[in-house]
């Protein structure tokens, strides 16, 4: 796995859902110019092309920038897994992404023939690092056991009113890290005061604290915002560290367990730990 993945410039990841068209080149350019060197796309996303034009635009040196994708699930086929990593470089204008995921497990749950789809990707020499999302605990010990490959991460929601003890207990025991979206639940951490009381003590906002206590629980930080202020705010939260004190604060909220991503919004969403 590269070691880079878990500087601090690349645990801060920006995503690029569901932004399309000028809206995707100027919020990505707003990051560029905000410190961001790690972006998030996805084939779901129908946006590659956009990423890819908006990161060539900003003369950013390819050797800086962290660029993961995702494989559609409609593509774990092995006759349509590789040529649609493929049909991402195109859309990127790149040779190699840097991480390659799976977007989701595949209905059903077995998930051995997309991982191993994935080794051969890594292999083939089109992605530097390999990885997976919306993995169950299960899930993350299946990928471990399927293959000898690094797995970079397993990309899930995460945030401080969800409960993800669990997937934090399987990368202690897989050795795969998670990586956050959804890192503000979509807006809904600024119903609960705490976050901003927290905040005053630090001189940061509500959605700062929230963000740093997910790098302090060991997760990378994937944000998106269209608002050239908000991108700046979300890339800087390394500048203060979270008390024991707060975390333990923060840790009891984790029990209301607001899950945003359900079968009933995808329906490759699996069973939840």
């Amino acid at each position: 796995m590269s070691s880079v993945y878990f500087t601090k410039t690349y645990q801060r990841s920006f995503g690029t859902w569901p932004l399309r068209g000028e809206d995707c080149h100027n919020a990505v350019a707003a990051a560029i110019e905000a410190g961001y060197r790690a972006f998030d796309t996805a084939q779901m996303y129908g946006n590659e092309v956009e990423v890819g034009e908006a990161l060539k635009r900003s003369g950013v040196p390819r050797d800086e920038l962290l660029i993961t994708t995702k494989v559609h699930p409609d593509n774990y086929g092995a006759d349509k897994f590789l040529p649609s990593v493929e049909g991402s470089l195109k859309a990127l204008g790149i040779d190699k992404v840097d991480v390659l995921l799976m977007h989701w497990p595949p209905i059903g749950g077995n998930v051995v023939a997309p991982v191993k789809l994935l080794s051969e990707a890594r292999a083939r020499g089109l992605t530097t690092d390999i990885g997976v999302s919306n993995f169950t605990a299960a899930m993350m010990k299946t990928a471990r056991e399927t293959i000898d490959d690094p797995i970079a991460t397993n990309q899930v929601e995460f945030h401080p009113l969800l409960d993800q003890s669990k997937l934090l207990a399987a990368t202690a025991e897989t050795g795969i890290p998670l990586a956050s979206y959804c890192s503000v639940a979509r807006g809904a951490v600024f119903k609960e005061p705490a976050f901003a009381e927290i905040g005053a003590g630090y001189g940061k906002s509500a959605a700062q604290v929230v963000l740093r206590w997910i790098l302090q629980k060991g997760v990378s930080i994937n944000t998106m915002s269209t608002k050239p202020d908000n991108i700046r705010a979300n890339f800087d939260v390394m500048d203060f560290t979270l008390s024991s004190v707060d975390l333990a604060r923060i840790d009891a909220i984790s029990r209301t367990n607001h899950r945003i991503v359900t079968a009933s919004v995808v329906p490759w969403a699996p069973e939840w730990d």
